[in-house]
């Protein structure tokens, strides 16, 4: 048993920021097309949290262009380049399933407000891009050292 927590604990994700169900949230999703590359941003809500340890998952709903589009992310992948929460909810719930059957305005989550709330926030978004930035020198970094084939020089 404890072999598959240290399996686990070796796999969870450094940096990963921490977000509330409720929040409206900006996550930076990297898409592998072929050989390109290319960050994905989904904005949404947090509907729900679910798991714990190297399967968190968590799910973003938003609104595209009068469609409720849902969309699970694994909370530890190293596709995610960062979470960015845009605006704290006020939520009494932890999973807020009823807001699928919610239309227009009624599909709101009250905004947390103040100072306190504020700075958190703010701290909580400089160190994902702080992390981010991190992980892309580090992928960097292992992109430049990995090994290329040389042609013989001609004579």
């Amino acid at each position: 048993m404890d072999l598959i927590k240290t399996i686990e604990e070796s796999q969870k994700r450094p940096g990963a920021q921490d977000f509330n169900v409720g929040d409206t949230v900006k996550v930076y999703f990297k898409i592998i097309e072929g050989k390109t590359e290319r960050v994905q941003v989904y904005e949404g809500i947090v509907l729900c949290k679910k798991n714990e340890g190297a399967r968190k998952t968590f799910t973003v709903r938003k609104i595209s262009y009068g469609v409720g589009v849902e969309r699970v992310f694994p909370y530890n992948s190293p596709r995610i380049q960062k979470v960015e929460v845009v605006r704290p909810g006020k939520v009494r719930r932890s999973k807020l399933y009823y807001l699928r059957d919610k239309i227009g305005k009624d599909a709101k989550v009250k905004t947390l407000v103040g100072a306190k709330v504020t700075a958190a926030m703010q701290e909580r978004n400089a160190r994902a891009a702080e992390a981010a930035k991190a992980k892309e020198a580090a992928a960097n970094a292992a992109e430049n050292a990995a090994p290329t084939e040389e042609t013989p020089a001609e004579a």
